[in-house]
């Protein structure tokens, strides 16, 4: 059977004041993207909301080294691209058509030359994982979208924090189901979770996280860091 041929999803980001101002910024960026049994091949809600507090806070993303985790089709980790971070996309070693998705997303924003794309496999320490350079911030767009994973995906985020110390993994997550938690194995895994309001970095319009699927999109934000032992 054929692939369905991806369309181009436009994201557009302003400034608070660029109907005011002439010095305004904004970033717009194209987005490759098809509804797939692969959840890589769509931005789901939670990739617009994390890419607003990228966008919100991008003079502190210049010179950063940014990781996104589960990237797929790699909004966050673009716009922090544009903003001047260096980025490495990755996602599951597993899934081929992921990682071609988040070359793909590089070109459709003449970013192949500055970015890449590598296959990380949460929970698994592979050579990949390994041999990572510095990390400053690790981005994750909806990644705990089963519990089968969560333990999987805070075992990797944990030995990257704890080989880049001062490092923060910002995460953004989708309510499913009112019993999911990762407070045990937060604590097992010696991590601290702060939740950020999304008013803090203006992500808390309607239109922000628009999505034609079914069903409730209430995101959070969460930043988690290595819990300091006193």
């Amino acid at each position: 059977m054929a692939e369905v041929p991806p369309h181009i999803r436009k994201f557009l980001f302003r400034s608070s004041n660029s109907r005011n101002s002439a010095n305004s910024e904004c970033l717009e960026v194209s987005i490759p993207e098809v509804v797939s049994p692969s959840y890589g091949m769509y931005t789901w809600p939670c990739a617009p909301v994390l890419a607003q507090y990228v966008w919100y806070h991008r003079h502190a993303f210049i010179n950063r080294n940014v990781l996104e985790i589960g990237a797929g089709t790699a909004l966050p980790g673009i716009v922090a691209a544009k903003c001047g971070a260096h980025v490495i996309l990755s996602d599951s070693g597993q899934l081929p058509k992921c990682l071609r998705n988040c070359e793909t997303s590089c070109q459709a924003n003449g970013l192949s030359d500055n970015v890449a794309v590598v296959g990380l496999t949460w929970g698994l320490f592979t050579p990949e994982l390994l041999h990572l350079g510095p990390v400053d911030i690790i981005l994750g767009s909806d990644c705990f979208y089963d519990p089968a994973v969560f333990e999987d995906i805070l075992v990797t985020v944990s030995y990257l924090l704890e080989h880049n110390p001062g490092a923060q993994f910002v995460c953004s997550y989708q309510e499913r189901a009112s019993d999911w938690s990762l407070e045990h194995l937060l604590h097992k895994w010696n991590l601290t979770c702060t939740q950020l309001p999304l008013t803090s970095f203006e992500a808390d319009t309607t239109n922000i996280a628009e999505s034609n699927l079914p069903g409730s999109h209430t995101i959070h934000v969460f930043q988690i860091t290595r819990t300091s032992r006193s």
